[in-house]
C-alpha cells in the first residue's frame, strides 16, 4: 500500500482529495493546523469520513514546527494543499500570515523533499489568481503574469519556488492552477456558498461588482480527479491549469441558484473589491494532453449538489 501526504487535509479540496486517495487504497497522512480563517467545526466535519478509515493518520500541527523528515521518508506522494486562502483578506497586516503560510511553509516543504529525496511525485496547489486580468483564455505559457492581490502574489511566489526546486534538484514537482473550485464543503466565505445560504435563509446576498464578471467554475470532483491524474503523469516541472469549462457570469450563477432553491433572491450589489479579477477562463489543452483530464460536471448539477449539502448541514454555517 502506497502512502500519500495531504497537507491542508481538513480544507475544502484537501479533505475531498484524502477521501478519494483512501478509496483508491492509499494510506493517507493528513496534516492540518486548523487556522482560524473559518470555524474549526467546519474543518472537523470535513474530516469525518477520513477519520473513520484505519488507513488515515492525522497530525494536527503547524507545518513550520512539525518534523517532516520522518514523515516524508515513509511516503510516496505529497499533495501540498495547505495555504492561507482569500483574496480580499490578504491586504494590510494580514499579509504577514500569507507570506508565512504560502511562501515560507512551501519553502520548508520543498527543502525537506530535497533532503529526503524519497517522493515519487510532489503536487503543489496553486491558483488561477496568479494570472490577474488577462484577455481571453489563460494559458500556462503566458509570459507576463499580472497578479493583482497580495494573496495571488504569494501563490505565484510559491509556484516559482516549486519550479526552481524542480529544475535545480530534480524534484518531481507539478504545480496545479485551480480555477474557482466549488461544490460540497466549499469554504464559507466563497461566493457560491454565501449565495446558497442567502437563498436558504432568505437573507440579503451581497454581490461585489455588477455581477457581470465571469469565472471558470470547476467542480470539486473534477479538481480531485485532475489532481490524482497528475501523479500518474510522467511529466515534472510543469505548471498546469485545472479548469472546469463552466464559464459564466455571477448573475447567471445566481439565476441557477434561484431556480434550484425555488425562491426569489434578495441581492445587494456592492462596489467591486480590490484584488478581484474581472474574468477567468482556463486554457485546458495542457491538462488534457498531460493529465488526460476533462471536466465531467455541468454547473447546474454541481450547484444542485452544493445546495443540498449546505441545506443538510446548515448548522455548520449559521
Amino acid at each position: 500500500m502506497e502512502t500519500a501526504i495531504v497537507t491542508g487535509v481538513a480544507g475544502f479540496i484537501g479533505s475531498h482529495l484524502a477521501e478519494k486517495l483512501l478509496e483508491n487504497k492509499f494510506k493517507v497522512i493528513g496534516i492540518d493546523n486548523f487556522t482560524n480563517y473559518y470555524p474549526k467545526k467546519i474543518k472537523e466535519n470535513n474530516l469525518l469520513n477520513c477519520t473513520k478509515n484505519e488507513n488515515f493518520v492525522f497530525y494536527e500541527h503547524d507545518l513550520i514546527d512539525l518534523d517532516l523528515i520522518s514523515i516524508f521518508k515513509k511516503s510516496n506522494y505529497l499533495f501540498h494543499m495547505a495555504a492561507q486562502p482569500g483574496v480580499r483578506s490578504s491586504w494590510g497586516t494580514n499579509f504577514e500570515t500569507y507570506v508565512k503560510e504560502n511562501i515560507i511553509v512551501t519553502q520548508k516543504v520543498l527543502e525537506v523533499a530535497k533532503h529526503t529525496n524519497s517522493l515519487k511525485k510532489i503536487i503543489i496547489a496553486s491558483s488561477s489568481s496568479v494570472y490577474g486580468n488577462q484577455e481571453g483564455k489563460m494559458n500556462e505559457d503566458t509570459s507576463f503574469l499580472k497578479p493583482i492581490s497580495p494573496y495571488s502574489i504569494t501563490k505565484l511566489a510559491a509556484e516559482n519556488l516549486s519550479i526552481i526546486y524542480a529544475k535545480n534538484f530534480n524534484l518531481p514537482i507539478t504545480c496545479l492552477r485551480y480555477f474557482t473550485v466549488y461544490g460540497p464543503r466549499q469554504r464559507p466565505e466563497m461566493a457560491f456558498l454565501r449565495f446558497i445560504l442567502g437563498a436558504i435563509t432568505k437573507e440579503k446576498i451581497e454581490v461585489f461588482g455588477d455581477g457581470n464578471q465571469t469565472r471558470d467554475f470547476t467542480y470539486i470532483d473534477d479538481a480531485v480527479n485532475a489532481t490524482l491524474n497528475s501523479i500518474k503523469s510522467e511529466t515534472t516541472g510543469e505548471i498546469i491549469n485545472v479548469g472546469g469549462g463552466n464559464v459564466l457570469s455571477i448573475n447567471n450563477a445566481l439565476k441557477i441558484i434561484a431556480n434550484i432553491s425555488g425562491s426569489e433572491l434578495s441581492i445587494q450589489f456592492k462596489p467591486q473589491q480590490k484584488g478581484d479579477v474581472v474574468n477567468t477562463e482556463a486554457d485546458t489543452k495542457k491538462s488534457k494532453n498531460l493529465l488526460y483530464f476533462s471536466s465531467n460536471m455541468n454547473i447546474k448539477d454541481g450547484l444542485t449538489n452544493e445546495f443540498y449539502y449546505v441545506k443538510n448541514n446548515l448548522s455548520l454555517f449559521i
